[in-house]
């Protein structure tokens, strides 16, 4: 590997890091968009489906770290802890099934939380732009915080209520996606900036000019 290789991969990945980064963050609205929207058309019947698929996740969840465990039994057994967290999955699941709709309820604070993360996402992608100097960051930090209320509200005041809880979901897609489309095009921009781009170019072409000169001189 050469020494401009060297260089270069740090840069490149540190790049492709961020970019999926905005990518995943932008699915992520999108999904919450669609799902709020299937809670406003379809409370009930969403609630149930809801149920069904948080318990079935944590019961094959479970059922696979208890067959791991089992599998791996012997090594590393004091730092395996596969078999006390795949029982708990399980119970979890069980549960889930068990109370049905009034799993709304707990839905609405795990959704709350979700929202509450993806709204720090946001306003930490606000600071990094308004660290490289790009004035897109003061919109994307006010779409950030409005999330941030978002998530209190869902988490803490909605009680459940989901068809409530549709809509902020819903208004927190939209919210979302805006400002992922403002961040990811300005997203050049910022790697340019954060990585060092032209630094690196510079460098290479340093680089280029002392291989060239060792060839000459062999």
């Amino acid at each position: 590997m050469s020494k401009v290789e060297i260089i270069k991969r740090p840069v490149e990945q540190i790049g492709s890091d961020i970019k999926k980064s905005a990518w995943s963050a932008s699915i992520e609205s999108l999904a919450l968009l669609i799902i709020g929207v299937l809670f406003v058309i379809w409370p009930e019947a969403m609630v149930r489906i809801l149920a069904y698929i948080v318990g079935a996740f944590f019961i094959v969840k479970g059922g696979n770290q208890i067959i791991s465990y089992y599998m791996e039994k012997g090594q590393n057994d004091f730092f395996n802890n596969k078999l006390l967290t795949g029982v708990v999955s399980v119970l979890i699941g069980i549960a889930s099934l068990t109370i049905g709709e009034d799993i709304a309820h707990v839905f609405s604070v795990i959704i709350g939380i979700l929202i509450i993360y993806e709204s720090l996402v946001r306003i930490n992608a606000a600071t990094k732009l308004a660290s490289a100097g790009i004035k897109a960051w003061q919109p994307i930090l006010t779409l950030g915080l409005v999330m941030l209320v978002v998530g209190v509200v869902v988490t803490f005041l909605s009680h459940g209520a989901t068809v409530l809880v549709g809509w902020m979901m819903i208004l927190t897609g939209i919210v979302g996606l805006v400002g992922d489309i403002m961040f990811i095009k300005h997203l050049n921009v910022l790697i340019d900036k954060l990585t060092g781009t032209s630094k690196a170019h510079q460098t290479k072409e340093k680089y280029d000019d002392a291989e060239e000169a060792e060839i000459k001189e062999d």
